[in-house]
């Protein structure tokens, strides 16, 4: 335990600092920080992963609201199924091997970055013009495809322990025209209201280590406020090339360590 702290808050630092950054990436980076470098379970990674999500994503949406860069409406569209549905992947999350956990998530992490690679042009173009778009009035329609995606966000946020980031700035932008810095600010209020029903789910379905959340919690405050003060002075093309170069490290890694445990390989 004595080790566990200070190594939970180093490990929350660079966890803030993408989320802060891009409105993305946290719970990816989350699970193997907390499983590899900290030493918890898979279970207790994913409850903690969703805690630490949700706090550091209330002071990236305070940042990013200050400069008039998120979207209730468009929050609250994705949040309502969202937190449905992460409640429920709490639940299925606890008949699910470690291993087998790990690779599902290591795919989809590769899943989403070749969607984001095919419409690559679409999410380069995210900053023209938004009016007529769902950014300038969110309608019905918005409002249905919002919850659809929402759903899907929930379970993975349950699952996974994911915020669903990397999904969600990928709808706001291809699906409802968001430009990169609106759907990053969306996202991360988003991020926060899904992740409340995953908390709930993994809390009444397991148990926190309360010091070491509260470590990594601490960790990912100070890279969250390094995040968004940032985000400024990088431009859109940069934040994709960063998040797209982390997840697929990550996603083969993870492919790679767990399949060879799997079969008996000691790498």
């Amino acid at each position: 335990m004595t080790v566990q702290l200070p190594l939970a808050f180093f490990a929350g630092v660079p966890i803030g600092f993408q989320l802060g950054l891009t409105g993305t990436g946290g719970g990816l980076l989350a699970i193997p920080l907390l499983v590899y470098l900290v030493g918890m379970n898979v279970q207790q990674a994913v409850a903690m992963s969703l805690v630490i999500v949700a706090i550091s994503t209330i002071l990236g949406v305070y940042e990013y609201g200050r400069l008039g860069q998120v979207k209730i409406k468009a929050a609250l569209a994705f949040s309502w199924t969202g937190i449905i549905g992460a409640w429920l992947g709490a639940y299925g999350h606890q008949w699910i091997r470690g291993e087998v956990l790990l690779i599902l998530f290591g795919i989809l992490l590769l899943l989403s970055r070749t969607l984001i690679i095919r419409r690559g042009q679409t999410l380069a173009a995210s900053g023209v013009n938004t009016e007529g778009t769902c950014a300038a009035q969110f309608s019905g329609i918005c409002w249905a495809k919002a919850a659809a995606v929402g759903c899907a966000v929930g379970v993975l946020n349950g699952v996974f322990g994911v915020g669903g980031g990397f999904m969600i700035v990928a709808a706001l932008v291809l699906l409802l025209d968001f430009p990169s810095r609106l759907a990053a600010g969306t996202s991360l209020l988003t991020i926060a209201l899904i992740s409340l029903g995953g908390i709930a789910g993994h809390v009444h379905f397991g148990a926190l280590d309360l010091r070491i959340t509260g470590a990594l919690v601490a960790g990912s405050a100070i890279g969250m406020l390094l995040g968004t003060r940032l985000w400024q002075h990088v431009s859109p093309r940069a934040m994709g090339l960063m998040t797209a170069s982390v997840t697929v490290s990550i996603a083969i890694g993870l492919i790679i360590i767990n399949t060879a445990k799997i079969l008996g390989i000691h790498l």
